[in-house]
C-alpha cells in the first residue's frame, strides 16, 4: 500500500540505528579499561606540583575558553582569537610568535631550558560558519595554554624539573580546510625540530584514542556543448547529465569500498537555463578512509567514476584535487595516550579504549598529518552529553558550559604531564620512539599522493 503523508516536510530519520549504537557503546563502557602505562613517567612530587600550578591557572584557561566561545572566527581569520592568546602569554611573561610558518592567524612561543628533548603542544581555535563553537576548539585552545602556562611556571619554579624545550603552536584552520598541513609546508613539525606533538579534541565521551579518517577534497569540472534543448538537442553534449552520471556511479561504487570509507558530493553548478543545453557542471567531493594506502585506492576509483561519466557523455572533465591540502587519519602512539590516560584519572576521568565507541561515528582533523611526521596523540575529553554530536548547535552551547570549563582544566593539566613525562623519562622517550619507527615512520605528506 502507497504511504499517504504531507509532502511539505521532510521525513525525520529513524533514530533506531542510532539507539542500538548508543546501547552497544554503554555496554563496551561497562566492561573495556584502558591498560595501565608501562613507562613510569615524571617522579610524583613533580607531576604533584604540576597539577597545583595548572590549577592556579584556571582563571587565565576558563577565561580564554568563554572569551573564544563568545567570539568566534572562522578558518584564516581568527586574528582576535590569536590575540587574545598571546595577551595571557604576554601577562605571564612568554613571547609568542604571530604569522608563523606563513600563515598570519598560526602562532608560536617557545620554553627552552637547556639542552633535551623537544615536545610541541598544539592549541586549535577556529570555529565552524554560523554555529560558532560547534566542535568545542575554544576548550582545546585553552587546553594548550594552561599546559603550557603550568610548565613555564614548574620550570621557572624549579629549573632542575626538567631539560630541553617545550614548543606552544597555535594552528589555525582545522575546519574546512587543513591549517596544519599548510603549515608543514612553510615549515613546520619537522621531525629534526621536535620528537613529539600533542594535543586534544572535545567530544562528548572521555576516550583515550578514536578512530580518524584520512580526507581528500576534489572538485570535478564537466564541460560540454550548448544546444538548443527543444530545436536541437543532439547538437548539444550535456556536462549536467555527466554531473548527475558520476553522482550515481558514485552511489554504486559505495557498495564496493570497506565500510569506513565516505565519499560526499553536491552539484555546485548545473546549468543556467532549462531551453539550452547545459554546457558546464561543477562538483565538489569529499573522499575519505581509515589508511592512506586505501584513501589513495579509493581516490583513484572515484577518479574512474568522474572519467567515466564524461566518457559516457562526450563531455570533457578536469579534475583539481587537494585545492586544500589532503588530511591522513591520525597515528596514535600508545605509550604517550598512556600517560594521558593515567594523569586523567587523577582528574576522576576514565578515557575510554578505542572501539568503545563504534569507529561508524568517525571524522577527519589535519593532525592526522602531524601523526605522521612525529609521535603524536590525539585523545578526546567529555565536554558535552553523550547524545551531542561534534558540528551541532547543541554542542556548541555544550562547549560554554560549567562542564567545558571543567574540561579545559582537566585537559590543561592533561597535556601538561604527558609533556613532562615525555621530557623527564628518557625509558618512556625511547619507547615512543620505537613504536612510531616500527608503525613506518616519517611520511612524505605533502607528496604522498602525487603518483
Amino acid at each position: 500500500m502507497c504511504e499517504t503523508r504531507d509532502l511539505t516536510e521532510p521525513v525525520a530519520p529513524n533514530p533506531a540505528f542510532t539507539r542500538h549504537l548508543a546501547a552497544a557503546t554503554q555496554e563496551a563502557k561497562d566492561t573495556m579499561r584502558y591498560h595501565e602505562p608501562t613507562q613510569a613517567g615524571a617522579p610524583e612530587k613533580l607531576s604533584g606540583r604540576l597539577e597545583e600550578l595548572v590549577d592556579s591557572f584556571r582563571e587565565d584557561i576558563v577565561g580564554l575558553s568563554q572569551h573564544l566561545h563568545a567570539h568566534p572566527e572562522t578558518a584564516f581569520e581568527e586574528y582576535g582569537s590569536v590575540d587574545k592568546i598571546v595577551e595571557i602569554l604576554n601577562k605571564h611573561g612568554l613571547e609568542a610568535e604571530k604569522g608563523v610558518y606563513g600563515v598570519e592567524t598560526a602562532f608560536e612561543s617557545h620554553l627552552e631550558n637547556g639542552e633535551g628533548p623537544t615536545i610541541a603542544i598544539l592549541s586549535e581555535y577556529d570555529a565552524l560558519p554560523n554555529i560558532g563553537h560547534a566542535c568545542g576548539h575554544n576548550v582545546m585552545a585553552a587546553t594548550g595554554l594552561g599546559a603550557y602556562l603550568g610548565l613555564a611556571a614548574l620550570v621557572k619554579e624549579d629549573p632542575e624539573a626538567f631539560h630541553g624545550t617545550v614548543k606552544y603552536i597555535g594552528t589555525p584552520a582545522e575546519e574546512g580546510s587543513s591549517g596544519k598541513e599548510v603549515m608543514a609546508r612553510g615549515g613546520a613539525f619537522k621531525p629534526e625540530d621536535m620528537d613529539a606533538a600533542i594535543m586534544l579534541h572535545s567530544y562528548g565521551y572521555d576516550l583515550a584514542d578514536q578512530i580518524w579518517l584520512g580526507r581528500r577534497v576534489l572538485t570535478a569540472t564537466f564541460t560540454g556543448v550548448a544546444a538548443h534543448a527543444s530545436s536541437q538537442p543532439f547538437m548539444g553534449r550535456n556536462a549536467l547529465d555527466a554531473a548527475a552520471l558520476a553522482y550515481q556511479g558514485l552511489a554504486v561504487l559505495r557498495q564496493q569500498v570497506p565500510p569506513s570509507d565516505r565519499i560526499h558530493a553536491i552539484i555546485t553548478e548545473g546549468g543556467t537555463r532549462q531551453s539550452i543545453i547545459t554546457e558546464r557542471a561543477e562538483m565538489k567531493f569529499y573522499v575519505r578512509s581509515k589508511y592512506p594506502d586505501t584513501l589513495k585506492d579509493l581516490s583513484r576509483r572515484v577518479e574512474k567514476v568522474l572519467k567515466g561519466a564524461a566518457m559516457m557523455t562526450d563531455c570533457a572533465v578536469e579534475l583539481d584535487w587537494d585545492y586544500s591540502p589532503a588530511t591522513l587519519g591520525v597515528r596514535t602512539n600508545d605509550q604517550l595516550t598512556s600517560r594521558w590516560v593515567e594523569a586523567q584519572r587523577k582528574r576522576g576521568r576514565e578515557p575510554l579504549p578505542l572501539g568503545v565507541v563504534s569507529e561508524i561515528i568517525a571524522a577527519s582533523t589535519d593532525f592526522g598529518n602531524v601523526s605522521y611526521r612525529v609521535p603524536g596523540i590525539h585523545p578526546l575529553i567529555k565536554v558535552g552529553a553523550e547524545d551531542e554530536a561534534l558540528h551541532t548547535r547543541a554542542f556548541a552551547k555544550a562547549a560554554g558550559t560549567p562542564a567545558g570549563d571543567k574540561a579545559a582544566v582537566d585537559g590543561a593539566y592533561g597535556l601538561a604531564q604527558v609533556a613532562l613525562d615525555f621530557m623527564t623519562d628518557a625509558k618512556l622517550r625511547e619507547a615512543v620512539k620505537e613504536e612510531f619507527e616500527a608503525a613506518g615512520g616519517t611520511v612524505d605528506v605533502e607528496h604522498y599522493f602525487d603518483d
